[in-house]
């Protein structure tokens, strides 16, 4: 097997063995017991003649063949998340053309699902909004979505955040957006580890205390939400409030750091799953699920768990360059050419930290081909000088 050298935290370089990667199906198994999304990334078209800190050009053909990847692992696909650096260089435009390609692209392969991002980006907070223009950016693009045939995840607001007051604030453009939405919607808390800007969302800073918020919201809106993406990387968090929702309304885990327990659940209950991380370890996710639909948790967990250590790096903090991580590993997996981001984020991640992840996707069997990842890794030591 390919041999590397990969630089260390003390500056010096080990030689790297790749292992022989796992087997995992190209196809999904049978049906899962549990709903998954997986967020997923985009692929910008190097070839642009753009500004790339200001404007984002896709390549399209690369972009949504990863989502056909993703949908014939049977994980259903979130669009036009903070997976896809919504909110981190993919604007408004751009994201609702991605999310009517997405759905076209849906509709020829059988059960394939798109749930897509709506939030107010195309509001600027430094503009001082107030709830009535959040509300407002809010109806518009759940107007886009729903006309292009979208299901809503409605994703959290930092315009929301900046002007709201009090928790009543939340309640009222909360309670306004659902009441007008056709379908129930996947609520998103995105907890401010992944975004800065929304600490104290739902009027507290205390998470806690957040929660009574969000709940409340929740109860008095049942029957227009399907669940709730808490991304709060605390299980205890995410299963107390797992355990309170309405009957109906599912817990979709946003927990990189912990969804295998979460999935798995227990006596009381369990997590769908609605992850960044799927994007990196779809074939692993996919086998584990049908594993856990065969009935066999031990396989499960024997499968997912050597994953989360590699999540975990990836999702390290400073969280919200979690997705140079999750490039890199399509990157290394080959479904893409070239590792540049939008807005040129491949540069949020140091080197040695990329050494890692290759070290941890290695050790998880998650180099399909380890030639090609190896000479991949040795091209981007390169371009580092190393």
């Amino acid at each position: 097997m390919p041999a590397l050298s990969l630089p260390m935290q003390d500056g010096t370089l080990e030689t790297f063995l790749t292992s022989e990667p796992h087997n995992f199906p190209e196809v999904a198994i049978g049906s899962f017991t549990r709903i998954a999304y997986s967020a997923a990334h985009v692929v910008p078209d190097t070839s642009a003649d753009n500004d790339p800190w200001l404007e984002s050009h896709l390549d399209w053909d690369r972009t949504i063949a990863f989502r056909r990847h993703l949908w014939g692992l049977g994980l259903g696909v979130a669009e036009a998340m903070d997976t896809a650096q919504r909110g981190m260089g993919l604007e408004w435009p751009t994201s609702i053309e991605l999310i009517k390609r997405s759905v076209e692209a849906s509709r020829d392969m059988p059960g394939a699902v798109v749930a897509s991002g709506v939030g107010t980006d195309h509001l600027t907070t430094n503009l001082s909004p107030s709830t009535e223009d959040v509300i407002r950016a809010y109806e518009e693009q759940c107007e886009a979505v729903e006309a292009c045939g979208g299901r809503i995840i409605l994703m959290a607001s930092r315009a929301l955040a900046a002007c709201a007051k009090t928790p009543d604030d939340y309640d009222t453009v909360y309670g306004r957006v659902l009441r007008q939405v056709k379908e129930p919607v996947i609520i998103h808390w995105l907890g401010e580890m992944f975004d800065p800007e929304l600490e104290g969302y739902w009027g507290h800073e205390n998470h806690l205390n957040a929660m009574d918020v969000c709940l409340d919201v929740i109860r008095r809106n049942a029957e227009k939400v399907d669940g709730i993406k808490v991304s709060l990387l605390d299980k205890e968090k995410e299963i107390k409030l797992r355990r309170a929702l309405p009957n109906g309304v599912r817990m979709y885990t946003g927990d990189d750091f912990n969804y295998s327990e979460l999935i798995a659940g227990d006596e009381q209950g369990y997590s769908d799953a609605l992850l960044g991380i799927f994007d990196a370890i779809a074939p692993a996710a996919s086998a584990a699920l049908s594993a856990l639909a065969d009935g066999c948790p031990a396989e499960f967990h024997s499968i997912l768990e050597p994953t989360v250590p590699l999540s975990r790096h990836i999702f390290r903090a400073p969280t919200r360059f979690y997705k140079t991580g999750l490039v890199f590993m399509a990157y290394l997996n080959g479904h893409q050419n070239h590792f540049v981001m939008v807005g040129g984020q491949q540069s949020a991640r140091s080197i040695v930290h990329l050494a890692e992840i290759f070290r941890l996707a290695d050790k998880a069997g998650l180099l399909r081909d380890p030639e090609q990842a190896a000479a991949r890794m040795d091209r981007v030591l390169s371009v580092h000088g190393i």
